[in-house]
């Protein structure tokens, strides 16, 4: 039985060294596409037909939206290492609202940019647009990503698998939403500033 325990605590043991790091690969891997997506955003508008534009006011509210679901998952965190469990997991479920709000009023953007006649796809498309739509979209492919995983983390939290020792899924859950936050606002920023 001792020997058994033992075991467990290796496995265990060998799965917090190798977890953190891959996630680490992974999310170098996503900046480094999304870095080459902006790269050529950049290159194409030399293009004699780039179209400059504002950015949907409904980006701005999904910014706001995303930020406040990284302030609460950390927050969520914080109470759940002091042992407030109840507060953690009202936070965590706060953090999945907000995630959603920023899904849905990413997609109010790229209706707001149709209404004024700036397409993905098609004869009215133009470069920038194409650009624009389709890197925030692969954004939000990877923020349902995410929103999988916080339904995974809720429901682990749920079944009382995170202690205040053992918080290994929720920190892996926390680092990759901190990562599509971060990684949104610098979209955000990129395309405000740079049209």
């Amino acid at each position: 039985m001792i020997q058994s325990n033992t075991l467990q605590e290796e496995l265990i043991s060998a799965k917090r060294k190798s977890a953190k790091p891959m996630l680490w690969v992974s999310m170098i891997s996503m900046v480094m596409f999304f870095a080459g997506l902006t790269s050529a955003y950049v290159i194409s508008m030399e293009r004699e037909d780039w179209v400059s534009f504002d950015l949907p006011q409904a980006f701005y509210i999904s910014t706001a939206l995303i930020i406040g679901s990284s302030i609460a998952i950390y927050f969520s965190q914080f109470f759940l290492k002091k042992g407030n469990r109840q507060t953690s997991l009202i936070l965590i479920i706060v953090t999945l609202a907000l995630g959603i709000g920023f899904v849905i009023y990413q997609y109010i953007g790229f209706l707001e940019l149709k209404n004024s006649g700036l397409y993905f796809t098609g004869p009215e498309s133009t470069v920038s647009t194409s650009f624009i739509i389709g890197i925030t979209f692969m954004h939000v492919l990877h923020l349902i990503a995410g929103v999988i995983v916080l339904l995974v983390v809720i429901y682990n939290h749920l079944k009382n698998k995170y202690t205040p020792t053992n918080l290994l899924g929720f920190e892996l859950g926390a680092i990759f939403w901190h990562f599509v936050d971060v990684l949104w606002i610098y979209l955000f920023f990129f395309f405000y500033f740079i049209r």
